[in-house]
């Protein structure tokens, strides 16, 4: 159930909402997560505007942008990995309308700890999550007719 935080200056996207969906689409597809109901529903974007001078680097400056992207132990091998932040900084410059904001974008990658994922009221472990996903697609696979 990944999330993702995006953190600039109020202004930085036009269509946050868009880019919220594309982020989570695009980690769905990186993490190669089935297309279930409980990872769909569970996986979300959130896109915090910040006002004007609440950002700085040692420098002052203040057009650059923080993602932070929250996965479940495990869940990016190293090719993962690189493939977020490569993707993920892409997408950010291009919702931005500025190329040059892929040198000013930082992507942090965390995982959770064991028991770390809050779901449906219950912390949630890395095992109890792949059988509830488990549960849930061979609940899918039963509903379908057969060939």
């Amino acid at each position: 159930m990944p999330m993702i935080d995006v953190y600039a200056t109020a202004g930085t996207f036009q269509d946050k909402h868009q880019l919220a969906q594309d982020l989570a689409t695009l980690l769905m597809g990186i993490e190669e997560v089935p297309n279930i109901p409980m990872f769909r529903q569970n996986t979300a974007g959130f896109v915090h505007d910040l006002p004007a001078g609440d950002l700085s680097n040692v420098n002052g400056e203040s057009n650059y942008v923080r993602v932070q992207v929250l996965t479940n132990a495990g869940a990016l091998d190293r090719d993962k990995q690189l493939a977020v932040v490569s993707k993920f900084t892409e997408t950010i410059a291009a919702a931005a309308g500025d190329s040059t904001l892929a040198e000013r974008t930082w992507v942090l990658l965390t995982e959770a700890v064991p028991g770390g994922w809050g779901l449906g009221g219950h912390a949630n472990t890395n095992e109890e999550l792949v059988a509830a996903a488990r549960a849930q697609i061979a609940e899918l696979q039963a509903k379908q007719p057969e060939a």
